[in-house]
């Protein structure tokens, strides 16, 4: 049977091991959802950006055991260990067979991942976990809001955009993780912190990685940008109240984050291709920079001041012209 894999809390629980499930991949379903109100259900092709966020690129080591091994557009980071690996985020559906040649490509084994996380459960990042833990029968971890979506393969309408979302394939077995908890992998410690707002379940990832002597804390932070339908106003709202509220948590959450090297889900919003360009010409440490995470916090928190300065100029507007 398979073992209750629970992430302990950094704090006070005991360390514990997780363990996974060795079915062959093949004896795995994924399972599509049929659409449902105010999601439509996946079609390759459907989004506009998605051929230029899957075009194919080659891994990259980030430091030490930690590599980017997602699509040009979309991040998937692989962390290694000689005891098993955790991969964050999957991409798209299409993007399955991209990320399992570079996990390849770099020498590893798809089974040797033992554990999926999640940014958030949008199709552009949660869309092949599914077929990702197939490949690898590796457990799935992520929030409780989170986990619902990826169980059911749809959005709530506590989700900003929902009406515009495709579904996603579901995912068989996802575990629930609680704010600050630590996820282990043999050697591997991996932090969650919620970050709530893009969506309702959002969350950020930090861990160390080393090279010899030297090691550094990395933030994979999550989005924070508040997009949403053209029905969502985050100044009011029944279907997530709360917004607001989470937004302004998360902003205080990822600014405090220990973050020498800032990854986010779609690599440009951590200037990842030009750091790493600059890397490429002889600048060691141009990934490093002890602010970023401080300084995406502060700039997301400028976008959202605003879209609520907006919606309010719109609502007084309209009583104006009632």
């Amino acid at each position: 049977m398979l073992m209750d894999l629970w992430a302990t809390r950094r704090s006070h629980l005991k360390k514990s091991t997780w363990g996974f499930l060795a079915t062959p991949w093949w004896m795995l379903p994924i399972l599509a959802v049929a659409a449902t109100p105010g999601d439509e259900a996946w079609r390759p092709g459907s989004c506009k950006e998605c051929a230029a966020w899957n075009a194919t690129q080659a891994p990259v080591r980030i430091y030490g055991n930690t590599y980017y091994v997602g699509v040009r557009g979309l991040s998937s980071i692989l962390i290694t260990s000689a005891q098993g690996h955790i991969l964050i985020d999957g991409d798209l559906p299409e993007s399955i067979p991209k990320i399992a040649a570079s996990i390849r490509a770099l020498g590893f084994r798809l089974e040797d991942v033992k554990l999926i996380l999640n940014s958030h459960v949008h199709f552009d990042h949660a869309g092949g976990i599914a077929g990702l833990q197939a490949l690898t029968g590796a457990e799935v971890a992520a929030s409780a809001a989170s986990a619902r979506v990826l169980r059911s393969g749809h959005s709530g309408p506590d989700d900003p955009q929902f009406g515009q979302l495709p579904s996603i394939p579901r995912v068989n077995r996802v575990q629930v993780i609680r704010d600050d908890e630590t996820l282990r992998i043999g050697s591997l410690e991996v932090t969650a912190h919620l970050t709530p707002g893009h969506t309702a379940g959002g969350t950020s990832w930090s861990w160390k990685s080393c090279e010899q002597a030297r090691c550094l804390n990395i933030a994979y932070v999550d989005s924070l940008t508040p997009v949403s339908s053209d029905t969502f106003l985050f100044t009011h709202n029944a279907t997530y109240p709360n917004v607001l509220k989470d937004f302004e948590q998360s902003f205080a959450t990822v600014s405090a984050l220990p973050c020498d090297i800032l990854l986010t889900p779609h690599p440009e919003g951590s200037g990842l291709w030009s750091r790493l360009a600059r890397r490429d010409h002889g600048e060691a440490d141009a990934l490093l920079d002890a602010t970023a995470c401080r300084q995406l916090a502060d700039a997301a928190r400028a976008r959202l001041k605003e879209r609520v300065a907006k919606e309010a100029s719109e609502q007084d507007a309209a009583v104006k012209g009632t």
